[in-house]
């Protein structure tokens, strides 16, 4: 359940005080399903974020509030259930889209059969939302809906479902957003078909449809992936001439100036290093420039999270790695965060802390233009006994 971090076998057999307050939970979300008193600073938010069991149904808490005469609008149902989503509680947050389905008073937006479709492919799969889909008259079939399918089958990738259904959605006059070509170039890259990934690019490109941060994030690592490195050196300099660049693309490209610079992704001699082209490999690539996309856009919490999650796995940490995770933190101001990446790169079982990629990380951070962030990592290293 949402609200005993634990299983329910585990539960029962918790000491009695835990246990107790386990039925207390439950108990507490049964009296707010059925509407207990109101108490201070009551909401209906706070009313449905009690319902922690993902059993409890938010429906009744909305009926409950409802009928007390209160009011609810349909902005403040959309930000609950996108809060309700982003703490992955994807039932509740389905009930939320259902209910303003059914009660005509409020006039659905495009976002909102958008998000139905990806909260029934979280609830109910991917065939549920592709049944809800086709069942919507062709009124409510905007581009925000089919990229929503889309996403959908990309997520399961589903190659063939999902170019099928991109090559309708280019049949429409649709207005296109770069979101719908990003779908497609993460749904290649998962599956390790690297090669399709610049012509979903040129696509985009003929089409006139301005990318995005995260366009440039997945071609480059598409690129990186493929070992090709002049075609993410291209790839930088278009968006160094992109208009649309701001501080958050330029802080991006210089991350990724500096990770192919102290990556070691090529050796001198130009001969390919750590090329074994295996899909792992791809994705810990992708992985890499995930961290970078979230430098870019400042997000270290983000950070973090897809560090730890790649901690959780079998696969082998290589230098690279580390140095994309300590320049996304140095650049970024975050010297505590830093100082732990270099001891666990030092700790590391499956790796000798290698203080001459560390030089290269500087010499890189020189190259760009960060002297700043080269002085700090230089402090840092000697501060652990290392000269270079």
């Amino acid at each position: 359940g949402e609200r005993c971090r634990e299983p329910p076998s585990k539960c029962l057999l918790e000491i009695p005080t835990q246990r107790r307050a386990c039925t207390a939970a439950a108990t507490a979300d049964e009296d707010e399903a059925r509407g207990s008193p109101a108490v201070p600073g009551d909401d209906l938010r706070s009313r449905i974020f009690r319902l922690r069991l993902p059993k409890r149904s938010a429906t009744a808490a909305l009926e409950r509030w409802v009928s007390e005469g209160r009011q609810v609008s349909a902005s403040e149902l959309r930000l609950i259930a996108r809060d309700l989503k982003r703490s992955q509680r994807y039932k509740h947050a389905l009930e939320i889209s259902e209910w303003m389905k059914t009660h005509q008073e409020f006039e659905l937006l495009d976002s909102d059969y958008a998000m139905r479709i990806d909260l029934i492919t979280k609830v109910f799969g991917v065939n549920a939302a592709e049944e809800f889909f086709e069942g919507l008259p062709s009124s409510a079939k905007s581009c925000d809906v089919y990229t929503a399918l889309l996403h959908s089958y990309a997520a399961a990738k589903l190659v063939d479902k999902a170019e099928s259904l991109f090559e309708r959605i280019m049949g429409f006059n649709f207005v296109l957003k770069a979101v719908t070509f990003n779908e497609m170039m993460t749904l290649y890259i998962s599956t390790g078909q690297l090669d399709k990934v610049p012509l979903v690019v040129d696509e985009l490109k003929r089409r006139n449809v301005s990318p995005d941060l995260f366009t440039y994030n997945l071609w480059i690592s598409a690129s990186a992936g493929a070992l090709d490195i002049d075609a993410v050196r291209k790839i930088l300099d278009e968006m160094a001439e992109d208009p649309s660049s701001n501080d958050g693309w330029i802080k991006f490209m210089k991350l990724t100036d500096i990770y192919v610079t102290a990556g070691h992704l090529v050796s001198s001699d130009n001969s390919l290093v750590e090329a074994e082209k295996t899909n792992s490999q791809r994705e810990w690539i992708t992985y890499d420039f995930l961290i970078i996309l979230f430098a870019g856009l400042g997000n270290t919490e983000r950070i973090g999270e897809i560090w730890r999650s790649l901690q959780k796995t079998s696969q082998k940490m290589t230098s690279r790695n580390y140095l994309c995770i300590l320049s996304s933190y140095l650049v970024l101001g975050q010297t505590k965060e830093a100082e732990g990446i270099i001891d666990q790169w030092k700790e590391s079982k499956s790796l000798d802390f290698d203080v001459s990629s560390c030089k290269r990380l500087y010499d890189a951070f020189v190259k760009a233009g960060c002297s700043d962030e080269a002085e700090t990592l230089h402090k840092l290293i000697r501060m652990r006994n290392f000269e270079f």
